[in-house]
């Protein structure tokens, strides 16, 4: 099985902005030092986030996963990415994001930057799954041999 470069580029896309989203909860205190309970459980989503797509990506380019896995990891962060900032029992909506910088253009960009990274996820998730699909198709309309 090929990995899709379009996909891993959408994947790469989304470790970046991922970064520049991880460096605004940074900067608007959500990492502790010395680390305490709400700390540890940024660092771990935050470690567990990279080392899925690092992961992920290395099983790709190995041909052991694909678009399946891709599929799951994106619903599993979009639901990540609607909880922690759009459910109604969110304590980090958009308006907190926005209002947490002094100047508006500081929380202008953290909040473009979620939004981007979302829909970014969104379009990778909805890529990934027409793979999927198409890949099943293929399979069942021509099967393997052997």
């Amino acid at each position: 099985m090929k990995p899709d470069r379009t996909l891993l580029r959408l994947i790469w896309v989304i470790a970046m902005l991922n970064a520049a989203h991880t460096i605004d909860h940074v900067i608007r205190g959500d990492f502790h030092w010395p680390p305490d309970g709400q700390s540890v459980g940024f660092l771990l989503i935050i470690t567990s986030i990279y080392l899925l797509i690092g992961v992920g990506l290395r099983l790709s380019w190995s041909g052991r996963v694909g678009p399946r896995f891709w599929t799951i990891i994106g619903g599993a962060g979009l639901a990540l990415g609607w909880l922690s900032h759009f459910s109604p029992v969110t304590d980090q909506p958009l308006h907190v994001i926005q209002s947490a910088y002094q100047g508006v253009i500081g929380g202008a960009v953290a909040v473009g930057c979620l939004m981007l990274l979302m829909g970014v996820v969104l379009v990778a998730t909805m890529y990934s799954a027409y793979l999927w699909h198409d890949q099943r198709r293929r399979s069942t309309t021509h099967p393997v041999s052997g």
